[in-house]
């Protein structure tokens, strides 16, 4: 009988230093797998505000549209002003502009058009086609929508894209998401990864900036 109560009392002790053990290992795996995923997607949302920059500032707005984005960056061009010729410094010093310089054939300039993707898009992990995909999920879209916002008499058209812990964290310990759900609505923060805001102009930052 006191064998069977040593092994009993081995076993519990097992289990206890295991429980403790796992309770210390869980948040770090939780977080350094929470990092992994929360970079890569703060990188697509990066790209994403550098697509909807650019196709504002050819078409005067944002799109809520995946598949017009997409096109964009694929097929699509931007303006790019090149100029040829500069002032010395001894025209600078006699008060010459560029203007000036421009007005009197000193500095030419050139607008030409260059490919999105050949220009705003360079590195060679950039996929156009997973603009809307969120990654580590099998077939999740950002949330992209536009607004046009009234600020002091001005129309203001502004975006957002965003993803929610609940979407980009699936899979990992329920519980952890929910504990960091709830520290980012404390903090007033939006619970996952967003860049821009429908609700009032930010300038298109994310709140990860």
């Amino acid at each position: 009988m006191k064998k069977v109560i040593q092994i009993v009392l081995a076993i519990a002790i097992i289990v206890l230093a295991y429980a403790i053990w796992e309770s210390i290992q869980a948040p770090i795996r939780f977080q350094k797998e929470k990092k992994v995923r929360y970079d890569a997607t703060i990188q697509r949302l990066k790209d994403i505000r550098t697509a909807q920059i650019a196709y504002k500032s050819e078409y005067g707005k944002f799109t809520a549209s995946f598949d017009t984005l997409i096109n964009f960056v694929k097929n699509d061009s931007m303006k790019l002003v090149k100029a040829e010729g500069s002032l010395s410094d001894e025209l600078l010093a006699q008060g010459w502009t560029e203007a000036i310089a421009v007005q009197e054939g000193l500095i030419k300039r050139d607008t030409i058009r260059i490919a999105i993707k050949d220009t705003l898009f360079k590195r060679e992990d950039f996929n156009p086609d997973l603009l809307w995909k969120v990654p580590y999920t099998e077939n999740d879209s950002f949330q992209m929508g536009t607004a046009t916002l009234n600020v002091s008499k001005l129309d203001v058209n502004v975006f957002e894209a965003k993803v929610h812990n609940d979407v980009l964290l699936h899979g990992l310990e329920q519980q952890e998401i929910i504990n960091l759900n709830d520290r980012m609505k404390n903090q007033n923060n939006f619970p996952g990864v967003k860049v821009g805001d429908l609700i009032e102009p930010n300038n298109n930052a994310g709140n990860w900036e």
